[in-house]
């Protein structure tokens, strides 16, 4: 049982690959349909997603420190899944083509570019798990400057851009489930993080996500 908990990121990124990979082949199979065009081409830069993401999730699956999330990975990783796994594999409600589609793909990408310029600036401080390095330093930078927790963003903005291509029921749900796991998660990991000298100071003057309002 340990060694599936460490292992988990892993679980969820094989299920997420298997799903897009499946999405992004039904696609190319209809590639006629301009619709079609699109879903593979959004389930292709959800590949490439995954695959840039690949080492971090590698490593968090192998980390031995220790983990002050309460949890909140496996129901962040499980919801995550069940949003792939519902838009790429339900049903959509309209799978009829229309030209203000063509944004979301632009949005995905923006939202993913965000995502990764925050872990790539955290550098060896960001982790899957909640957890505190010994040497662990306030960032402020790059789009730290702007709010406290912009990999979240990132990562949020992405999913509902993704799950609006391929609305369905079971995707909506699940990423309202997925939304709330993350706002859950934040505030756990900021009970973490108030116990570094200065980060209080930094969130006084930041928003979490959304400026000027969360």
């Amino acid at each position: 049982m340990k060694w599936f908990l460490r292992k988990y990121p892993m679980f969820v990124l094989g299920a997420c690959l298997v799903a897009t990979v499946t999405t992004m082949v039904r696609g190319l199979l209809d590639f006629s349909d301009p619709w079609h065009r699109l879903a593979a081409l959004l389930a292709a830069l959800q590949v490439v997603w995954l695959t840039l993401e690949t080492w971090t999730t590698v490593r968090s699956s192998q980390s031995t420190e220790s983990a002050t999330d309460r949890g909140t990975l496996y129901v962040y990783g499980t919801a995550r899944t069940a949003t792939l796994v519902a838009a790429c594999l339900g049903a959509g409600d309209d799978q009829t083509y229309r030209p203000w589609l063509l944004a979301l793909p632009v949005v995905f990408v923006a939202a993913v570019g965000l995502r990764l310029w925050a872990i790539r600036t955290l550098g060896r401080f960001y982790s899957h798990r909640v957890r505190v390095l010994g040497d662990h330093q306030i960032v402020r930078s790059g789009p730290y400057r702007v709010v406290r927790h912009p990999a979240y963003l990132g990562m949020a903005v992405a999913h509902i851009a993704y799950v609006l291509f391929f609305l369905n029921t079971y995707s909506a749900a699940a990423l309202m489930v997925l939304l709330t796991a993350l706002a859950v998660r934040i505030l756990i990991e900021e009970r973490t993080l108030l116990t570094l000298p200065g980060y209080s100071d930094y969130a006084a003057t930041h928003r979490r996500v959304i400026p000027w309002v969360w």
